[in-house]
Parts: C-alpha cells; structure tokens; sequence
C-alpha cells in the first residue's frame, strides 16, 4: 500500500514564530524600526515649499495618509500633505485647487518607476510647472525608469529596497519622508515600532496577541471569513482603508497546495455604522470577527452643556459630559451589545493618546499579524500576482488606442 497526501495542515505557534525569524532577515520591513533615519530628517527638514505634494498609489501613498490624517486633528501641522494618489481628474481637480503650486514640493513615489497612475499624474503636473530639483524628490527602486529620470534632472532620489512591499513601506522613506516634512515625529514612530518588534520578538505581550489571533482567524476562516474593523473616531477613517489593502492584498492568495485562500476585510467607522451596518452583524449570519479600535484620549475637550430647553428630549444624561466620553460609552455599548450575543468573536484594541507612537504600534502590530496568518495560511503575503494582471491587460489597452 501507498499513501500520499497534500491536504492542509495547522501548525504550531513555535513552528510560525520560527519561520517569521528566518523572514525577518530578508523581507525588509522588519528592520524598518532600527533604520538610521539621520538623512531623511536632515532632507526633509531642508524642504521650504508650504504644501508637500505626495503622488503614489496605493501602498506608495495609504499608509502615510492614514498617520497624517489621524494626527492632524490634534497637531497644528505648519505645513500640509495633498495627496493625488488617484487618476480621477474631478479629485486631482479639486485637490489643486487647494494648493499655491508654486509654493508646492512634488514627492513622486513609485517602486517599480513605470506605475501607470502616479507617471500619468506627474506628467500632467510637469505640464502645469516646472519641475526640478528646488521642488521635486523621487522615491523608486534602483534602477528604474523613475530613478533614471531623477538622475537625468539632477533631482534628489532615494532608493525603496527590492525586499519592502508597497503595502509594508510605510515606515520606510516612502511614508517617512512626506511625514517628516509636514512636521510628524518620525522618531516617535519608529519607537511606537520598536516596541512591538521587541516584545513580539521576545516573546512578551504582543507575542500573544498577536500569534493568537493569528491562529484564531486561520482556523476558523472557513466559518468567519469576514473581518471587521470598527474605529470608533472619524480619524481612523484612513488607517481603515490602509488595514483593507493590507488584508486583502496580502491574503487572498493560492497556497502551496493551490487551494485559494483569503480573509475579507471590511471597514467601518463608529458611531456612523452603528445606524447601518451594526444590524448585519446582530441579526445577519454569523461569519464575521470584529475588532473594535477606541482612543482614549482624543485631546479635545468638547462638553455637551446643560440647556433646560432641550429637556423635551429627555436626553438630560448626557449633560455635562465630554463628546470624547460619549463616544467612547457608545464603543462600549456596542462591545457589550456583541457580547451579549455569545456568538460574534470580537476583540478591542484601545489607544491610550492621538500621538505618533501609538498609531505606529497599531500599524506595525497589523503588519506583524499578516506575517502570521500568512505563514499560517502557507501563502506568500509580500506579493500580488493578481493585481499584476490587471496593470498587464491595461498596458496592452492603452498600446492598442
């Protein structure tokens, strides 16, 4: 008798917390936190244009537009980001028009130097000013047309690593560069990522969290294959969209066996959705996991006043108290609510300050948590072979107009 087989199997956390240390020698954003960042501080701080203009797409742009819009709220940012990460003339139109383009620094962010959006988009701003090295910089990988192209304008470069994906980058010049020259404390953000790599690493706390976790989605994928996150502050609107790129791009894969897998991503944002989506996952099917995100401290101290007009409403409990406190008792309502129901996996992750060290550990913690559950999954997390067929059949379109 022979016997072969194929099917899949679980393996253990002390299996995946090896194999994550062997990646974590060649797959580059793990090193990210302990990176000497001396010249893109020096760089960016030499950057004098009042609007830094940031054109990329997708990873090349997300994961720096979700730190800047969560931090802008509470931080009197000097200078601004616009980010035309899009080729929708009507956004690129009205993002423009917020701007003095004369008094705008272009930072073009493309790893492979050829990505039809952003090179669509920097031409058209080479039509409306000139560009060259007094308000231009180029991020690309080594030896692409974009790095030749700055080389060629004698316009500064710098060199995005073969081994960090798009949707890993953030923390890399890609993210930090246009951060730093808006104001961000590049600094803080490489600690908030130090910190989890270390206890991660060391097997600490975010070791537990995070394997865990892993290990829960990957065994029950087949029954909860929908994963929630629901942000309690419109500032996490942005770090939402980056986590769906992150999740979907890396996990919806074939593994080794061929055998497709994926975890669906979705986004939603609190209280908003409370009036929506919330009643899908009361009384929908129960195929869905929630990971609910609250802010502590939001750093604005908005009182809702006593007014006996208003007692019609017979609202008068919410006298007196802060919007950053009702917002988050309705966090927890709705935690609670879930709860109850005894059936819906859910966890909370809570933020203790609106700062650069804790968004970096939110992020750097999810990134982590793709590295597992792709090693759980036994797929490859790091590329994307069906977006490339995409950009594929498009070059072939537009050679054939």
């Amino acid at each position: 008798m022979k016997y072969s087989r194929n099917f899949y199997q679980i393996r253990d956390n002390n299996e995946i917390f090896e194999k994550l240390l062997v990646e974590s020698k060649s797959i580059g954003y793990f090193q990210l936190p302990f990176q000497d960042i001396s010249e893109i501080e020096a760089y960016a701080s030499s950057i004098r244009q009042s609007y830094i203009v940031l054109i990329g797409i997708g990873g090349s742009s997300l994961g720096s537009k979700a730190i800047f819009n969560f931090l802008k709220t509470s931080r009197d940012f000097k200078k601004q980001i616009v980010f035309l990460d899009t080729i929708d003339p009507l956004k690129i139109k009205n993002e423009l028009s917020k701007i003095d383009i004369l008094d705008s620094h272009f930072i073009v962010i493309s790893k492979s130097g050829n990505t039809v959006e952003p090179i669509s988009i920097f031409k058209y701003i080479s039509d409306l000013v000139t560009i060259d090295k007094k308000n231009c910089t180029i991020i690309s990988g080594e030896n692409t047309p974009l790095f030749s192209f700055s080389k060629k304008k004698n316009i500064k470069n710098f060199i995005l690593d073969e081994n960090i994906g798009g949707r890993f980058s953030v923390f890399s010049v890609v993210g930090l560069l246009p951060l730093a020259a808006v104001g961000v404390r590049i600094s803080e953000l490489l600690k908030g990522c130090q910190e989890v790599h270390k206890s991660f690493f060391n097997k600490n706390f975010f070791y537990d969290h995070i394997i865990n976790k892993a290990r829960f989605l990957v065994e029950n994928k087949s029954r909860f294959n929908n994963n929630i996150i629901f942000a309690y502050s419109s500032i996490f609107h942005y770090f939402n969209k980056w986590f769906v790129q992150l999740w979907a791009e890396s996990l919806g894969k074939q593994n080794i066996n061929g055998t497709r897998q994926g975890l669906t991503p979705i986004s939603l944002i609190g209280p908003e959705d409370q009036h929506s989506f919330l009643q899908l996952i009361i009384d929908g099917p129960r195929d869905k996991t929630i990971t609910f995100l609250k802010i502590n401290n939001l750093g604005v101290k908005t009182t809702i006043p006593t007014n006996k007009e208003f007692d019609i409403f017979n609202l008068k409990e919410v006298d007196g108290i802060t919007l950053n406190n009702l917002i988050n008792l309705q966090a927890d309502s709705t935690v609670e609510s879930i709860l109850n129901e005894r059936d819906i996996p859910c966890d909370v992750i809570t933020i203790d300050e609106v700062d650069e060290y804790n968004i970096a550990i939110l992020m750097y913690r999810y990134q982590l948590l793709i590295s597992c559950i792709g090693s759980f999954l036994q797929i490859n997390p790091y590329d994307q072979p069906g977006v490339e067929k995409g950009k594929l059949i498009l070059r072939d379109k537009l050679k054939q107009k």
